[in-house]
């Protein structure tokens, strides 16, 4: 299986995030992908190449274009205000707020960010752009049959991202970027599986209302964790999309036994939507030892669950989400990928 690395990713380094009512060190951080990458190439997986340049046509596909201006320009609004020193908001359009768009560096990062917990640096418009080209150039090589199943080692993730938001450590949405872009190459319907611990609130938002998308997530139950205000069950579409989104959320603590459950569901629905391709949003967060994470998955379970995408039969395309754990967050990535490539 190729995988498909850029180490600009390296740019963004958050120092700190807002968390537990206290500014603490990234667990967003590139070591994450620096141990992927080692374990990829520890285990024989197969080449490791450089990303393709598609510019920001394909971005803008699923991102609203003053959004992506936003965050093109943000760095040296923020610097010329306040230094350089990581860019975080302080204020939002809560209800009861309007939602106009300040003029002011501190207003617009509120306008368009979820949480305080995902820095703007110096490097970070290098190493988001990288990292939608890392996604872009897997979902080329499906979309060509050169490849039946690849994977994007993204870094910044994306999944929490949305056409005009950015949070929970992703500014463009990977995964979403993707899978639009098989549409436009040719798919007449993609379907998205993200098994990440938290819920994939922007993709979710992308492709609400359309049919031609599936967006399945298995995830923690949104009354219990982050992202907490989308990811509930009875969110399954509007307009035309309604019947095309599924969340399965699950309870803190859950093992194996239910979060498998609930992965069978997720691939009964993908295989009664006969998709032409299938991008997974793996996030390795449920592992029990996860530092910001509550599901008790362990590192025996990981290839199970890539054998069982495989017997989806689908051109497949991984897209790296989270995973804290960082020991062992490259046993349990590959491992995914291992199972899915042997069974």
């Amino acid at each position: 299986m190729r995988t498909i690395y850029s180490p600009d990713h390296a740019r963004h380094h958050g120092n700190s995030e807002l968390i537990d009512g206290k500014l603490q060190p990234c667990f967003e951080k590139p070591e994450r992908a620096h141990l992927i990458r080692a374990r990829v190439e520890a285990v024989d997986l197969g080449p490791i190449e450089p990303p393709a340049e598609f510019g920001l046509g394909p971005i803008r596909r699923v991102h609203r274009p003053d959004y992506v201006a936003f965050l093109e320009s943000a760095w040296s609004e923020w610097t010329a205000v306040h230094g350089e020193y990581d860019a975080l908001p302080l204020v939002w359009p809560t209800p009861g707020l309007r939602r106009v768009l300040p003029e002011a560096i501190d207003g617009r990062l509120g306008y368009y960010a979820i949480d305080a917990g995902t820095p703007i640096t110096a490097g970070t418009w290098t190493a988001i752009r990288a990292s939608a080209n890392v996604a872009l150039t897997g979902a080329a090589a499906i979309a060509n049959g050169s490849e039946q199943a690849i994977f994007s080692l993204c870094r910044p993730p994306g999944h929490h991202a949305g056409s005009d938001f950015f949070g929970g450590y992703c500014y463009f949405n990977n995964a979403a970027i993707a899978a639009q872009h098989l549409r436009d190459q040719g798919a007449a319907r993609v379907a998205i599986l993200d098994v990440d611990y938290h819920h994939g609130n922007g993709t979710q938002e992308i492709f609400y209302d359309r049919a031609d998308m599936l967006v399945v997530n298995i995830h923690a139950d949104p009354k219990q964790e982050f992202p907490y205000f989308l990811g509930h069950a009875d969110e399954t579409g509007a307009g035309e999309g309604e019947g095309f989104n599924l969340n399965l959320p699950l309870r803190w603590g859950a093992g194996w036994e239910p979060w498998s459950e609930a992965l069978e569901e997720g691939c009964r629905r993908v295989a009664a939507f006969a998709p032409d391709a299938l991008v997974v949003s793996l996030g390795v967060d449920t592992f029990k030892q996860d530092p910001i994470s509550q599901f008790r998955l362990e590192t025996a379970h990981f290839p199970l669950i890539g054998q069982r995408l495989r017997q989806l039969g689908l051109p497949t395309q991984f897209v790296m989400e989270g995973g804290y754990a960082v020991e062992e967050i490259g046993v349990n990535a590959v491992g995914v990928l291992e199972g899915f490539k042997d069974a």
